[in-house]
């Protein structure tokens, strides 16, 4: 549907100014049942895709996938973001996103899950402007590959033990195990052995709970995998949580639904729980903003998952 349209022949014609930005729900539903610690399970999701067009005749495109009661994001209140932006968005230059966003963010505080999509087509029609893949405009290609993980739905030990295996068959080198959906902690060490067992010793096994344990929790399932050359993602909803599961248990640790912005990873590193950190596009709010933190995990030595 068109979302919003407005004509721009009062503007001048040098340079592409913003004219129309459509939108589309689109279901999505996996192949099987999703299984996420504090009962949460997921198996459809509703994605939201937009088309930007500029009057030079490009469009650019852009998406966000909120997963149902995980992050503050929901598919149906994009389009009322977007239609409160329309009178910054309209007439706005989509090239060079950063001073569109600016002003994006100085009219409506907030709503980064709605904004991240709009980033994103902004730096698509960018890049086509600039005839260059946007890797290039975001800094050059470091690398020809990059290594995928598979995430273990948290189900009995022994079947998420066939997935792994099935997995590192097809050449899949790390692990997320998802841990905590049956509310007992020495399932959970059985989840992450079952998994460790089928992969063998060399490729990255993490157990993640989304934010859904305890810390008392978190740190028995730590000290009974700790043989397992483990990392733990995320167990608690608090940083301060977090950092007691790893001074308790030694694990290196990956944070994901707490990092958000820089001033969260500056606060995580300081505590000493990114060693890794998930960096997601619809919690910063795009391209843009994921740039800058992409480039202080460079400067402070995280792992990232993008």
């Amino acid at each position: 549907m068109n979302l919003v349209e407005r004509h721009t022949h009062a503007f001048a014609a040098t340079g592409e100014r913003v004219t129309r930005v459509r939108l589309w729900h689109v279901p999505l539903t996996s192949h099987t049942a999703y299984y996420m610690a504090e009962g949460k399970t997921c198996d459809t999701v509703e994605t939201v895709v937009i088309a930007v067009d500029a009057d030079g005749g490009l469009t650019g495109w852009g998406e966000v996938c909120p997963i149902p009661h995980y992050l503050p994001a929901y598919a149906r209140g994009v389009a009322p973001a977007l239609e409160e932006l329309a009178a910054v968005i309209l007439g706005g230059d989509p090239v060079g996103p950063e001073a569109m966003m600016a002003d994006v963010d100085a009219h409506l505080p907030g709503h980064v899950y709605a904004k991240s999509a709009l980033d994103i087509a902004l730096w698509d029609i960018t890049g086509q402007r600039a005839g260059l893949p946007l890797y290039a405009l975001l800094g050059g290609k470091r690398q020809a590959d990059l290594p995928l993980y598979h995430s273990i739905t948290c189900v009995d030990p022994d079947e998420m033990g066939r997935i792994a295996r099935e997995a590192l068959e097809q050449g899949i080198t790390q692990f997320q195990a998802k841990l905590g959906a049956s509310g007992d902690w020495s399932t959970d060490v059985e989840r992450l052995a079952k998994v460790r067992e089928a992969v063998g010793p060399a490729p990255l096994v993490y157990g993640d709970w989304n934010c859904g344990a305890t810390s008392l929790d978190a740190i028995r399932v730590g000290r009974g995998a700790a043989h397992l050359d483990v990392m733990l993602e995320q167990p608690c909803p608090t940083l301060e949580d977090c950092a007691r599961v790893q001074r308790a248990t030694g694990l290196p640790m990956k944070l994901d639904e707490l990092a958000h912005d820089t001033a969260s990873l500056l606060a995580a590193h300081q505590l000493g729980i990114m060693d890794a950190v998930a960096l997601k596009l619809s919690k910063f709010g795009g391209l843009s903003a994921l740039r800058r933190a992409r480039d202080l995990c460079l400067h402070l030595g995280a792992k990232m998952c993008v």
